[in-house]
């Protein structure tokens, strides 16, 4: 059978949505079945992509996301190769498309927190008519969190036996390092002297961010200590007060913007971190907490939407993302507390265990042969 997968959010270098399209591909290939899988890239990563067997073939789809051109040209390659069974990796698929189809619905953030790029009365309508006319034509529905299905059958009506529910998962580069050299250079290119908090991940409205630094600051005059908040990730136009905050309430010189960050450098800054916080108000999945608790990092994480379920009762310290100094209040706890702390690290690192992309194809592809099945 001919299965294609949207590619076009391909990526090996950070979470979300691209690290699930470049999981999936690369376990699908160590499986042992006869079916022909075709990849729909964009550029640069058409390029780049190496077909790991005679089964798989990339095709250009030259199809930018959330544009004109995927709805029209990307429907019109698609046609082309004949598929029985077509994966969106995204809900962003065409709404013309006829074949057999099935869609993975992640998260529904611009449902609740649509931000400052999608404000547009066009953009609105035309992520509710693609999210909709996704999961209306596909076979089945696939979610990553129990929030996200519950979520996705409120806002749609669509029936819960039509979802699938199967968990990301945590890569294995993802672990504690214990080559403290390695770690001293991260840290010192970047400038970083320990203790420090870590947030990582983009800059937008449903992730928190100006609250995670408001409690920062609280967390630092209840400590008394010289703890530094290390941040992540591009700097978003869209987003100023992320940068400017830190100036106006004096914590500039504490608040350290590294920009993006290679995996490694990633895994070493998880490792050194003292606390890892993940301040969001709303999540599909939440995959960082994991991979910080895979590092061998306590966490302190929101108690909305699904964080509760994928970190797990007891694994991380939970605060209410709405208020600030509850946040600093339990992070300060936390970080006061190396009993606990220990606690959480031996806790998360059992919890992280339980979440295997390996797992994740393996149940996507039972799931393709059932599709392909009926």
């Amino acid at each position: 059978m001919k299965i294609g997968i949207d590619c076009r959010i391909y990526s090996s270098k950070f979470t979300g949505i691209g690290r699930y399209v470049f999981e999936l591909t690369k376990r699908l290939s160590k499986l042992n079945d006869n079916n022909e899988y075709y990849l729909f890239f964009n550029e640069p990563e058409f390029k780049k992509y190496k077909e790991p067997g005679p089964r798989f073939h990339k095709i250009l789809a030259d199809a930018p996301i959330y544009s004109l051109r995927e709805q029209f040209h990307f429907n019109k390659v698609l046609k082309t190769h004949k598929l029985d069974l077509m994966h969106f990796t995204h809900f962003n698929a065409p709404v013309f498309y006829k074949g057999p189809s099935i869609v993975t619905i992640h998260d529904l953030t611009l449902s609740f927190y649509p931000g400052k790029k999608k404000k547009s009365i066009i953009s609105r309508i035309g992520y509710v008519l693609t999210l909709r006319t996704a999961v209306k034509k596909a076979k089945k529905v696939i979610t990553i969190s129990k929030n996200s299905k519950n979520d996705l059958t409120e806002l749609t009506g669509v029936d819960k036996d039509k979802i699938k529910l199967i968990y990301q998962g945590v890569s294995e580069e993802f672990k504690q390092i214990h080559d403290n050299l390695r770690i001293k250079k991260t840290l010192e290119k970047y400038h970083v002297t320990k203790p420090f908090f870590l947030y990582t991940g983009v800059w937008r409205y449903h992730k928190n961010i100006p609250n995670m630094i408001q409690a920062f600051k609280k967390v630092r005059e209840l400590a008394g200590d010289d703890i530094k908040l290390i941040i992540t990730g591009k700097e978003d136009p869209y987003y100023p007060e992320v940068k400017k905050l830190p100036k106006e309430l004096g914590v500039e010189k504490d608040v350290i913007f590294t920009g993006l960050v290679d995996e490694n450098e990633l895994i070493d800054l998880y490792n050194a971190a003292a606390i890892y916080i993940f301040p969001s108000f709303y999540e599909g999945f939440g995959l960082p907490p994991l991979e910080a608790m895979a590092c061998g990092t306590p966490v302190a994480s929101s108690d909305t939407s699904c964080m509760p379920e994928i970190c797990g009762k007891g694994n991380a310290v939970f605060f209410d993302p709405n208020d600030f100094n509850d946040m600093a209040q339990n992070i300060h706890a936390l970080y006061k507390d190396k009993s606990l702390q220990e606690d959480l690290v031996r806790r998360g690192l059992a919890r992280a265990d339980e979440f295997s992309w390996q797992t994740m194809a393996e149940l996507t592809h039972n799931l393709y042969l059932k599709c392909l099945d009926q």
